[in-house]
């Protein structure tokens, strides 16, 4: 079955130009072949938030092109879409469509945004520069899932605790996953206290309670949800794309020590709740088409059950998506430092797809809904230089990494800030990027 996500059409020509000029720079994150979906309003004011579409340095301001008329000329399935974007404070309204509706106002986007487009005039002044905008949620999150998909990170992790045993029966036959705590999910600029918690040394006899001291990032993929399904009726994995809104960068900030303690039997728990990052904006699958790729599993694993397997699973099935993480400690932010790299991962190499994810989630019958979101798990792959945690990366808090300036890190520090970048890039294509899903720590909270 061929996907409506996997369809190219003229969205996706990588000759076209828009009349927003910094969309058309070298190497920029939103050309017209991205769009990305986010909610923003001008920074400082007092404006109500609204939907808005990435195009170069700009954002198009949804709720002003519907009413400036800009999408009046398409047919009705983008101009209830326009409508649904534009009508609220978050992307859920639009998120409960379909493939079908989600196409046609990418299509009418893609027109009204590209030169020669007869609606550049007005459109002008509904342009805001990113550079003057802050950013909320882009949708009002019921739930929030968190998976387990990267077999590298898996066994990394696994070796900490098991050498002789690092994966767990289970791991090559199921995705795993728990339920995470969409309240404390946050956009990209987030702060947040150093968590409080119980940690127990292993050389002592009773816990203690106070400030995380091992605390990690988790470098993840989000993947917001569209269109639902009814209680009891299960997402064929054929299908289960087309229940996708599309995906962000996720950080999955973690308290190791607190989870060291905390997880064991039923799993995270308060080492995983008190913040979670993502990226302002969400790109539809639909712009990642051409950047899709095989997805494989090795042949002396156990092949995935019929209801995780599919020919489109196998043929492209799988993101080119490069994910990066960087790393900018306070005293590199006062002496003018950029963020330093820590690692560079591929969301290709993941054990489990994004289809797999949702047929999984819902072959029990659960119901999924617009605005829900679910997490890839920590994405780590292959090499030394990719581990998507420093939990992977110090081996455990063995080995510091060394920073720029002479400073040193085994975990993360008061006034330490993560960035985490995403890029689909092919060699003649246009980049397309989710910008970024920064986070800063700050000082715990005074003892209660």
């Amino acid at each position: 079955m061929s996907l409506p996500s996997l369809t190219l059409n003229e969205t996706h020509d990588p000759a076209l130009r828009s009349w927003v000029e910094s969309a058309n720079a070298e190497g920029c994150p939103f050309p017209v072949q991205n769009l990305p979906y986010g909610v923003f309003r001008r920074a400082g004011s007092d404006e109500a938030f609204r939907a808005g579409v990435a195009i170069g340095s700009q954002i198009l301001d949804l709720q002003a092109a519907q009413a400036a008329g800009a999408f009046s000329g398409f047919d009705d399935l983008a101009r209830r879409a326009a409508h649904a974007a534009a009508e609220g404070a978050t992307l859920n309204a639009l998120m409960a469509l379909d493939t079908a509706a989600w196409s046609a106002l990418r299509l009418a986007l893609s027109r009204v945004l590209r030169t020669g487009s007869a609606h550049q005039t007005e459109l002008v002044a509904c342009l805001v520069p990113q550079a003057d905008a802050e950013h909320a949620l882009p949708a009002a999150i019921g739930d929030y899932t968190d998976f387990y998909t990267s077999i590298h990170h898996a066994t990394a992790v696994g070796k900490l605790f098991r050498p002789d045993n690092p994966l767990l029966p289970n791991y090559k036959w199921v995705p795993i996953g728990y339920h995470g705590r969409a309240s404390s999910i946050g956009v990209s600029g987030q702060q947040f206290r150093r968590p409080l918690g119980q940690t127990k040394a292993p050389d002592a006899e009773t816990p203690s309670f106070g400030p995380c001291k091992r605390l990690d990032y988790e470098l993840e993929v989000g993947i917001f949800i569209g269109g639902g399904n009814a209680l009891g009726e299960a997402v064929a994995i054929e299908e289960a794309e087309t229940k996708v809104f599309g995906l962000s960068l996720l950080n999955d900030w973690s308290a190791r020590d607190v989870q060291a303690w905390e997880y064991q039997p039923l799993g995270p728990f308060l080492s995983k709740s008190f913040a979670s990052t993502i990226s302002p904006w969400i790109v539809t699958l639909e712009a990642l088409a051409p950047y899709r790729c095989a997805w494989t599993r090795e042949a002396g694993d156990p092949q995935p059950l019929p209801y995780l397997d599919s020919p489109s699973l196998r043929e492209t099935g799988a993101f080119d998506l490069q994910l990066e993480v960087l790393i900018q400690t306070r005293a590199m932010r006062d002496a003018g430092q950029a963020p330093q790299r820590l690692s560079l991962s591929n969301f290709r190499d993941s054990y489990w797809t994004v289809s797999q994810l949702v047929a999984h989630h819902t072959v029990n019958g659960c119901n999924l809904r617009p605005g829900d979101f679910l997490g890839s798990g920590t994405q780590s792959g292959p090499g030394p230089g990719e581990a998507g945690s420093l939990l992977e990366l110090t081996g455990g808090g063995k080995q510091a990494i060394a920073l720029a300036g002479g400073e040193k890190r085994i975990f993360l520090e008061d006034g330490d800030t993560i960035v985490m970048r995403a890029a689909a890039r092919r060699d003649g294509l246009p980049l397309i990027g989710f910008g970024e899903a920064a986070g800063t720590v700050l000082p715990a909270r005074s003892l209660p």
